[in-house]
């Protein structure tokens, strides 16, 4: 082991309390739905009405903003970049289309199957888990960009290759700015 494990395992460890404070956050105003709800005696309506799919499908939008932020961020990907918009595709198809599906037919109709019951902890589940999936992808990307503070040790080169390292890596993305004068 090397004198650089402590400190990744220190990020990796403030990158989990940070992901699932995100989450509790999302997650904050429908506990206090699901508290409304036991306060009126009508605890069985919380798995019944569309909340549970609301909450998966900000997670969801969530995880699709971290996973494009990972494209975006590193631009030499390579193969990488199919798998990232692999996990697009499977947030868009697992979460955010059944969440939006369920929210208008729970709201639509007046007979909700008891399935809803199921489907809408497990969907929530579910995009927790790929939110902190697309969390972990872009922070492995961004972090392995950033520039090295402290002679090449953070991206596990030696203090006299941090140089050549840094010149080899390719520029973030850039946004032009318009300068005074210049008109669309």
């Amino acid at each position: 082991m090397t004198e650089k494990t402590p400190h990744r395992e220190v990020q990796t460890l403030s990158m989990m309390y940070g992901t699932y404070a995100d989450v509790l956050f999302v997650l904050f105003p429908f506990l206090v739905i699901v508290m409304q709800r036991l306060w009126d005696g009508k605890l069985e309506d919380v798995l019944l009405r569309p909340d549970l799919s609301v909450a998966a499908a900000i997670l969801g939008g969530l995880a699709i903003g971290k996973f494009v932020l990972g494209l975006v961020t590193e631009r030499d990907l390579g193969r990488y970049k199919e798998r990232i918009v692999f996990f697009i595709a499977i947030t868009l198809f697992v979460v955010l289309g059944p969440a939006i599906i369920l929210i208008l037919s729970i709201v639509g109709n007046q007979e909700i199957p008891g399935f809803v019951a199921f489907v809408q902890p497990v969907l929530l589940i579910v995009s927790i888990s790929l939110y902190t999936t697309a969390i972990s992808i872009s922070n492995m990307l961004t972090h392995e960009n950033a520039p090295n503070q402290v002679g090449g040790e953070a991206n596990g080169t030696e203090p006299g290759q941090a140089d050549v390292a840094e010149e080899a890596a390719p520029e973030p993305l850039t946004i032009p700015r318009r300068h005074n004068g210049e008109s669309m």
